[in-house]
Parts: C-alpha cells; sequence; structure tokens
C-alpha cells in the first residue's frame, strides 16, 4: 500500500542501442501537456546533477523519454514521442528524435499489445509525433514476443542482442526544409571568434553540421569533452547557432537539434569503453558529434543516419572525406566503436539529391517495468 501522498504512475525501463529512457503509455499520465512534463520530471529526478530523487542515470545518455500511445495517422501503428529530459533544469526537449530509443518502441508495442507479433519479423510502423513522420522497425519474434538473444554486437553495449532494422527513410527532411537546409551541399559560414568555415548541412532524421575536425584544429579521434580546450568547445557550439539560424529557430541551449559533427579521416584509435584498438581499415570517416555542451559518449542512432546520407550525396565534406563509393554500407568510427548505415541515394526529378534507403541495426532490451511513485506536490500545483 502506498501512501495517499502520491500517485503510482506505469513505467518501464528500457535499453535501446547505447541509451536507455523511461518508456509511457501516452494514456497513463495528464492530459495536460505541463502537468505531465512535471510528472516526467519528477519520475527522472530532474533537476539535480544527480537525478538522485528518481530513475534517471545522471548523464544524457540515460535522461531519456518515450511517450507511446495508439496511432493517430492513417498508415502508422503506434504514435511516439521522444524526449531529452534535462538534468540540471526542468526542462524537456521535445525537438527531434533519437535513434536509438526509437529502436526499442517496436519491441516495446509488441510487448505490451499495441501491435500484434507476427513471426518471423514483425515490421512496426511508428509515427514520430515530433517529426510528424513514419519511420518502420523491423523486429524478430519468437512464440509471440521479441526475441532478444542473438550474435548481433553495438558499439558502445555489452555483449551482444537481436538485430532489430530500423529503416529511417521515411524521416529525411524533418525540419520541412529539404534534405539539404541550405540548397547546397557545401556552404561556407563566417563563424564568430573565427571566420570563415566550409561545411555541409544535411537534415535526414536530425539536422546536423558537418565540418572537417582538422579545420577546427582537431584530430578527430577526440573522445571527451575533457580533449577539447574551452576555445574549441566554445567553437563548436557557435557553429550549433548557425544551424539554428539556417531552421530559423530561436537559439536555445538546452534543444538538442541541431547537431555538430566534425569528420576525419579513418586513422586508428582506442575505443575509450574497451581499450581496444579499433583500425583504420574497418571505418570509412570518423566522426564525433557535439551534443549538448559535450562530446556524444557513442553516436547517437540519428546522427548515424544523417552522418550516412551525407556521405553518399555527393559535395559534402563527409562525402569528400569517404570518396564516393558504390558500396551502401557507410562505416563511421566513434568513440565507442564502429556503427554501419545502409545510406542510398538517388535523385529527384529536378537533379537534387532523394534518399531512397536509410537504415540502422540497434538491439534492445526491457530492464525493468512496474510504477513509480510520484510526489503530488511535485505537480498538483
Amino acid at each position: 500500500m502506498y501512501s495517499r501522498e502520491v500517485t503510482a504512475f506505469r513505467a518501464c525501463i528500457y535499453r535501446a542501442g547505447t541509451s536507455k529512457g523511461i518508456f509511457l503509455h501516452m494514456n497513463d499520465l495528464p492530459q495536460d501537456a505541463q502537468t505531465r512534463d512535471k510528472v516526467i520530471l519528477a519520475m527522472f529526478g530532474s533537476p539535480d546533477k544527480r537525478q538522485i530523487d528518481g530513475l534517471g542515470g545522471a548523464q544524457v545518455l540515460t535522461s531519456k523519454l518515450a511517450l507511446v500511445g495508439p496511432s493517430s495517422v492513417p498508415g502508422a501503428d503506434v504514435d511516439y514521442i521522444f524526449g531529452q529530459v534535462d538534468i540540471d533544469h526542468a526542462y524537456i526537449s521535445y525537438s527531434g528524435l533519437c535513434g536509438n530509443i526509437s529502436a526499442g518502441i517496436g519491441p516495446f508495442v509488441i510487448e505490451e499489445g499495441l501491435v500484434r507479433a507476427v513471426e518471423p519479423v514483425t515490421k512496426v510502423r511508428i509515427y514520430s509525433k515530433n517529426t510528424d513522420q513514419i519511420y518502420v522497425a523491423e523486429v524478430p519474434v519468437n512464440d509471440g514476443h521479441p526475441v532478444i538473444g542473438g550474435d548481433y554486437a553495438v558499439a558502445g553495449v555489452p555483449g551482444t542482442g537481436a538485430k532489430l532494422n530500423i529503416d529511417m527513410a521515411g524521416c529525411a527532411a524533418s525540419c520541412r526544409m529539404g534534405l539539404l537546409p541550405t540548397g547546397r551541399p557545401k556552404d561556407v559560414w563566417t563563424v564568430p571568434g573565427y571566420g570563415p568555415l566550409e561545411g555541409s548541412m544535411v537534415d535526414a532524421v536530425n539536422p546536423c553540421i558537418f565540418v572537417r575536425a582538422k579545420d577546427l584544429g582537431l584530430k578527430g579521434t577526440e573522445r571527451k569533452s575533457g580533449d577539447l580546450s574551452e576555445e574549441q568547445a566554445h567553437l563548436l557550439e557557435e557553429i550549433r547557432k548557425i544551424g539554428f539560424e539556417i531552421l530559423h529557430k530561436k537559439y536555445n541551449p538546452l534543444d538538442a537539434v541541431p547537431f555538430v559533427a566534425f569528420v576525419s579521416e579513418p586513422k586508428d584509435y582506442t575505443d575509450y569503453l574497451t581499450g581496444r584498438t579499433i583500425l583504420e581499415r574497418d571505418m570509412d570517416f570518423l566522426s564525433r558529434v557535439w551534443f549538448l555542451g559535450q562530446i556524444h559518449q557513442t553516436y547517437p542512432g540519428s546522427i548515424s543516419c544523417c552522418s550516412g546520407a551525407a556521405a553518399v550525396i555527393p559535395g559534402t565534406v563527409v562525402s569528400d572525406i569517404r570518396g564516393m563509393q558504390p558500396r551502401a554500407n557507410v562505416r563511421i568510427g566513434h568513440p565507442g566503436g564502429i556503427i554501419e548505415v545502409e545510406a542510398v541515394c538517388g535523385q529527384h526529378e529536378d537533379g537534387s539529391p532523394k534518399i531512397e534507403r536509410l537504415s540502422y541495426g540497434r538491439t534492445a532490451r526491457r530492464i525493468m517495468d512496474g510504477y513509480c511513485y510520484v510526489p503530488n506536490n511535485r505537480f498538483m500545483e
């Protein structure tokens, strides 16, 4: 029996790709958005650096949210909202998608009975309310349940699991400004305190500005924010501000979208998670993502797709480094290892690039479920 001072909300903790989040049913929460967000912040224990009074993991990769409900649009099986729950502020960013958390939606909705299991693979069409687009998850199924065990390894995740294939081709141009928001594969921007800088902005799943690591005085093998000087960190955020301007968005340092990635030619480096050597021959290029004031510890699933798209669009700084190749698999070296993306670029009738295939593999599993007890005074004010 629990106290009348708290309200119990159903909750599930899911590890999806290299992220971990709280998965919730939309219909279990208050329908007023402001009240709902107060409940969610209390569940995570935000704002607090340790999130000690909640379920959050006290780092950006483990302070993530998935809201799931019945489909509200034709052609989709379920609705999904992603939220990045801030640790230090009472704020949830609902802009853009998390490709890792998105990988967990398919198996979750099958387990929850929202989608009927079809063996051997269930295709789940998921409507992203963040971007008003649909992507497809292919979930291996056995005996009416998602398969967990398998031999597929995800860099940044211990062990192996069943491979989930996520096709994000339907999530190109998420900001409604085209695959190339500036209309060009490369641009030169004037960055305050730096001067002219060449880069490419691509919008596939989430928008990202790609720049060459060497142009910023970086090697491309950096693993953590401490590997950057204060000036370099400031410069990356100044570049991100340009992305806000291009997208006609007001700059907000707590908003994860747009991203910035700095890329470089392949070279051997040490995987910081395991200490093993990642070989130059096993990758097409190196990339590091600037994410909410720090270097991403691995690589976002969304920006894996965006990087894959950038690698197959002629004329971007990424395709310049990789070179135009006939194979569709793009191999990206990141701080935790290598992620592969299948990317195919065609053309629209006007000659502009068109992403025809954009998929990646992930593993996911339910860690726990039950009830999260939220003090009433945190949301009934």
